[in-house]
């Protein structure tokens, strides 16, 4: 068995677009929307929604079922499941079919999906077949199937033009959508220039004690391709540290046998954009620490002193963030904290060693600028979210946010954590370098690019 189904709503819980629903009763869908719509009426948050709804049945005869459903833009995106079906079966359908939305439209929202009402159409009914299992899910196939939207598309329907018929019959403007024994590549590719470019992005996952101490952390990476290479080419592409490299994910088109075997990626590649393969940095090569991340010791590229004093009707505190990295820069870093319930009357001084000062006035989002030191901060009063922004930490520079906040009515309850956000240039934890890529099957020299960025994600506790 497989999903029921999909069914898309608009921010105010109205179905834009659902699939056929064959097999089921027409009360189906309705029931699975009513269940959802009334599990984000409850819910204090949007994100203490349990992603995975229980959806009782209709009547005696038939069986309860559960409700899969993410929130994309302004709209949510459900996936009834029934039967012996696993959730995450679900979702990763709705990720697949919500990465081939982005594909088509770019910018998603729902006024783009009922302005391309037909286009999201066929694509549900090419993606998933009467059974509910995944069909055609490659955005390369895809796009020879059905037309993504365009002027010249329109205005050819407009003329009364068939091109969807002139296309799938493999003569005239196509190929035909099935005419390349590579489900993941078109045949026929041409281009003027060819060049194929990798980025290498890391995010670090962590959590902090309070005395400084990693408590666990992680980097999972990705390798982000963009092919632009005429014909079939075959790539070999390896690395000098491969060994780092554990619990992959890769892609359809790499071979698993050589990358067992050699620790290299060989490919014929998608055209376009891709993801070659998912992975866990571990600097010991090792998948045995997959249930224990601190044995994998990532440094934290930064360090924080807090010093918190909470009073009967307020409290004041004062953070110092120092940047333990030698030769990069740490860039759009966010420290952001929940003051609690009740908070208000924000004071903030934002400073890099001394001066720098802003204040806080009454309203929703009250801010403040650090002078010209690049520091800023705001405070959501609706949230309760004290947010503190660094544009750009120099390596071994010191910043200081001081304040203080009261809560006239109840006693003040912060969380006792900072979450701290930041990024890092041509910079990557696994020091991951080409050693070669090569190209066989065709006789042109393509242009090759390797970049590397770091992003963190980290709770640092007080």
């Amino acid at each position: 068995m497989g999903v029921d189904g999909l069914i898309l709503l608009d921010n105010t819980g109205r179905p834009i677009i659902q699939s056929g629903f064959r097999s089921t009763s027409t009360a189906y869908p309705l029931l699975h929307i009513d269940a959802v719509n009334n599990a984000v009426a409850k819910a204090r948050r949007p994100g203490d929604v349990d992603p995975v709804v229980y959806v009782s049945a209709y009547n005696t005869g038939d069986t309860s079922s559960a409700c899969c459903h993410i929130q994309c833009a302004d709209m949510r995106i459900l996936c009834p499941i029934s039967g012996n079906v696993d959730p995450l079966f679900g979702f990763a359908f709705l990720q697949a079919f919500v990465e081939i939305l982005q594909e088509y439209f770019g910018t998603l929202s729902a006024a783009t999906l009922k302005e391309n009402f037909d286009v999201v159409y066929q694509l549900l009914e090419e993606t998933l077949d009467s059974g509910g299992h995944p069909l055609t899910t490659s955005p390369n196939a895809l796009r020879d199937i059905v037309l993504p939207p365009s002027l010249l598309n329109k205005l050819l329907s407009v003329a009364g033009a068939n091109i969807n018929t002139t296309i799938n019959s493999g003569s005239g403007l196509g190929s035909g959508p099935f005419s390349s024994p590579i489900p993941w590549r078109k045949a026929g590719l041409r281009y003027t220039s060819n060049e194929i470019y990798f980025d290498m992005i890391e995010e670090l996952k962590a959590i902090v004690n309070k005395s400084g101490v990693p408590l666990s952390s992680i980097v999972l990476g990705k390798i982000e391709t963009n092919s632009r290479l005429s014909g079939t080419p075959d790539c070999l592409l390896s690395f000098t540290n491969s060994n780092v490299l554990v619990d992959c994910a890769f892609h359809p088109c790499v071979r698993l046998s050589r990358w067992s075997r050699g620790k290299t990626f060989s490919f014929v590649p998608p055209d376009g954009k891709f993801i070659l393969a998912d992975y866990r940095y571990s600097p010991s090569g090792s998948s045995a620490s997959a249930t224990n991340f601190t044995k994998d010791n990532i440094p934290i590229p930064f360090a924080i002193k807090t010093n918190f004093e909470i009073q009967e009707n307020g409290g004041s505190f004062d953070i110092t963030l120092t940047s333990r990295l030698n030769g990069r820069n740490l860039e759009n870093v966010v420290v952001e904290f929940n003051l609690g319930e009740g908070a208000s009357a924000i004071k903030c001084i934002a400073a890099r060693g001394t001066g720098g000062l802003g204040r806080g006035g009454v309203n929703a989002m009250d801010s403040g600028i650090g002078g010209s030191n690049g520091a800023s901060w705001a405070f959501d009063s609706r949230k309760r979210v004290l947010k503190w922004e660094i544009n750009n930490a120099p390596p071994s520079s010191s910043w200081n946010l001081q304040g203080s906040f009261s809560t006239p009515s109840i006693a003040p309850r912060p969380a006792h954590a900072l979450q701290v956000r930041f990024e890092i240039q041509s910079y990557t934890f696994s020091s991951l370098k080409v050693e070669q890529l090569k190209i066989t099957g065709e006789t042109y020299k393509p242009y090759k690019g390797v970049r590397g960025r770091t992003i963190g994600n980290v709770e640092w506790r007080w």
